[in-house]
């Protein structure tokens, strides 16, 4: 954990911002476990929205890669995607305009693909002095491989290397909680 960027351990709902990167058309039928990286990230973007956690999307040169895939539109309505040609959002003055004017210090991530854009993403927002978190069921590549590798070396960084439910459970924190029964469908397997 990065304690000594002053950043906290736990993840709250009044600091996070959920990063959903890259999603698209082209990559449908490529990545590695897409199946689940959609399914998982649609329930984070369910679960964001329903606690009015910002959300924002990413698009790698869509008109070469396609769109944001309809389910990840859906999902996220009112939709809006921030396109972009660097492989790290962070790399783009559209994506960090975004993201500072949220507030919010602490960004989870997700989205395709693992040892590329969202590794590079998360080390520049390490970079920026931000606590990232990384959803590691909601994350993949073209090859297993390159998935594990980008997961490793994210770990080695100083990225906090979670679980979707793991990182709503902590956002929630407790079962009393007024909201907890509002998100339940989320938490659930």
């Amino acid at each position: 954990m990065n304690l000594d960027r002053g950043a906290p351990v736990r993840l709250t709902r009044e600091r996070t911002v959920l990063v959903v990167i890259d999603l698209q058309e082209r990559f449908r039928d490529l990545i590695h476990g897409m199946d689940q990286v959609l399914e998982r990230s649609e329930r984070l973007i369910g679960f964001c929205r329903q606690l009015a956690i910002p959300i924002i999307v990413t698009e790698q040169y869509p008109r070469g890669l396609g769109s944001t895939l309809p389910a990840i539109r859906e999902a996220c309505r009112p939709y809006t995607a921030i396109e972009k040609t660097t492989f790290s959002c962070a790399g783009d003055a559209g994506f960090m305009a975004a993201l500072r004017a949220t507030g919010r210090d602490q960004v989870i991530l997700c989205g395709i693909e693992t040892h590329v854009c969202v590794y590079q993403t998360a080390c520049d927002l390490l970079r920026e002095g931000l606590q990232v978190a990384l959803a590691t069921d909601a994350v993949s590549s073209c090859r297993a491989a390159d998935r594990d590798l980008g997961l490793q070396r994210m770990r080695d960084v100083g990225v906090d290397v979670m679980g979707s439910q793991m990182i709503m459970f902590e956002i929630v924190r407790d079962a009393g909680a007024p909201e907890f029964k509002q998100v339940s469908n989320f938490l659930k397997n």
